[in-house]
């Protein structure tokens, strides 16, 4: 059995990597302990999955909850472990389609402040120029690949005339443009999404994706784990809900 003090080295190993040690002097009394034992040591260090992708997920907590000088400093650790400056932005680009592009906005000023502090450069390739045709197949094929039939019901089915206008542009500019877009793999873009939806507490979404990421090659373990790595940053209560309705629908 895992003792309090194997799980404070190890969660303190990470801490020194992404030069994220605190002080109880800046927090309370025996604060930094349990950050270090449980958050870091208890959640971080787990197998299933890189400290990478657990970085998605911490990135895109902290930008939804605005949580801004947490966000600074978890960008250059995001730095330490290998995301790229471009990976990083791109994370904040996927999560404002789900808790709005002001926030995506403020959050990648906060990305380039700290790029330019630590000498990191944002890798530049020109947008395409699609048409919305092309937009919209490509947003299609993607939505039935992922998703399936399950892509085609509630508000996404095409013959609800409340939605419809609202759901073409999500397919033409979030799954069309967005999904295509160079920087993130279509593994990453969906572990930012999971992230969001448990931020943001929508089980329902939080449902569809989980079972969509098994059709790109996400395992199970990986989707509960991405939804766990929430729960420091955006409150355990949103994703405990949330690993209640992923075990609803996953295998």
């Amino acid at each position: 059995m895992t003792t309090r003090d194997e799980l404070k080295s190890s969660g303190e190993e990470i801490r020194h990597r992404i030069d994220a040690m605190g002080s109880d002097a800046d927090t309370a009394p025996g604060y930094q302990r349990m950050v270090s034992e449980a958050l870091y040591g208890g959640l971080w260090a787990r197998d299933g999955l890189p400290l990478t992708d657990r970085y998605i997920c911490v990135l895109t907590g902290l930008m939804l909850n605005k949580n801004e000088a947490q966000l600074r400093r978890h960008i250059r650790g995001a730095l330490k472990v290998g995301l790229s400056a471009r990976e990083i932005l791109e994370v904040f680009v996927q999560a404002g389609l789900y808790g709005g592009f002001p926030t995506a906005e403020n959050a990648m000023s906060i990305a380039h402040e700290v790029f330019a502090a630590e000498g990191a450069e944002v890798d530049v390739e020109e947008d395409g120029n699609e048409t919305l045709e092309e937009f919209m197949s490509m947003g299609q094929d993607l939505l039935a690949n992922l998703h399936g039939e399950r892509g085609t019901k509630g508000y996404a089915d095409p013959a609800n005339k409340t939605t419809g206008p609202l759901y073409t542009m999500a397919i033409e500019y979030g799954y069309g443009w967005l999904w295509h877009r160079a920087g993130l793999t279509t593994r990453q873009r969906m572990i930012s999404a999971l992230a969001s939806f448990t931020t943001l507490r929508l089980e329902s979404q939080v449902k569809k994706f989980g079972q969509s990421a098994l059709n790109i090659g996400m395992t199970r373990e990986e989707v509960v784990e991405a939804v766990m790595q929430t729960a420091p940053y955006s409150g355990f209560p949103p994703a405990l809900n949330a690993l209640v309705a992923l075990d609803e629908v996953l295998p």
